[in-house]
């Protein structure tokens, strides 16, 4: 694959990688948008950042923004310990509900996280759910496309599919499975940031940071999140 890394530096701004994940981040008639696709785009905007934003698969896009040296940033991206000190932080873009999905029809009798260690989990490749679970000793099935895991539940090949909430809806609705499948149990919750890289200036970072508060003061985010709210 063609990589755009080495030819970014300083004069020639920021590359703004994410992936296709509505409605944080996904294609509306051609054209890259969402509700953190708006957000960022607007914070490039009110600093007078120059920026060139790429759609990638989701290990692709985070793999150039760790590279060492790069002015790159990440989005929507999970904060947590793990992560902290690879990445520098603005936001946070929107929030995550982490959900594990089931099949409608069973009964699954979890009402904690301790009830979900019977059963086999399905998530994808370089997602942070996939991590988290993997960390805490739980049995996880990674599939290389989240896109699969509909699929492999339904075949029973795994037992539950742990998702984004919104993320998961939209997935379902794209493949006709709304009715299939169901939340069973909401495990997490968390903010989604812009991650940069740690080689961008500290001083953009703050640049950032500020125009992300004034966004929020202002009332910007809202009407962004309002319009996704109805996707």
């Amino acid at each position: 694959m063609f990589c755009l890394w080495p030819a970014y530096t300083q004069a020639s701004g920021l590359l703004l990688t994410t992936e296709d994940s509505p409605p944080a981040q996904m294609m509306r008639e051609g054209v890259l948008a969402g509700r953190s696709v708006d957000k960022v785009r607007e914070i490039m905007r009110r600093t007078g950042t120059q920026y060139d934003m790429q759609l990638l698969p989701w290990a692709r896009a985070y793999e150039l923004a760790l590279r060492p040296g790069a002015l790159a940033c990440v989005f929507s991206t999970t904060r947590n310990v793990q992560r902290e000190g690879q990445f520098k932080w603005v936001g946070p873009l929107t929030k995550s509900d982490w959900v594990l999905f089931g099949q409608a029809g069973r009964d699954y009798g979890i009402k904690s996280l301790a009830d979900v260690r019977r059963y086999v989990v399905g998530t994808y490749n370089a997602d942070v759910r996939d991590a988290w679970l993997k960390e805490r000793g739980f049995r996880v099935d990674t599939a290389p496309q989240d896109e699969m895991n509909p699929r492999k539940l339904m075949a029973g090949r795994i037992d539950l599919w742990a998702n984004d909430a919104d993320v998961g809806r939209i997935l379902l609705q794209n493949q006709g499975l709304e009715t299939e499948i169901r939340p069973v149990y909401t495990f997490h919750s968390l903010g989604l940031y812009l991650a940069c890289n740690p080689a961008v200036p500290d001083g953009l970072i703050s640049r950032l940071q500020i125009a992300y508060d004034d966004m929020a003061r202002d009332g910007f985010n809202r009407r962004i999140d309002s319009e996704y709210d109805k996707y």
